[in-house]
């Protein structure tokens, strides 16, 4: 499981950009108590799915 943090620099979004994708439930991700976390499952649907940080086009 990779913090958000973790999971945008994988994917080479914003951190916070992650965090209002998954607040939306626009992304799939998972909540362990408070905290938010993405399994390489998650990051790799996220690529499947083409979903983009606006800047990157």
């Amino acid at each position: 499981m990779h913090t958000p943090e973790q999971a945008a620099a994988l994917l080479q979004v914003p951190a916070s950009w992650l965090r209002k994708k998954a607040a939306a439930r626009s992304i799939p991700c998972t909540r362990v108590g408070r905290h938010l976390r993405f399994s390489t499952e998650d990051l790799n649907t996220i690529i499947r799915s083409g979903s983009r940080h606006p800047d990157h086009t």
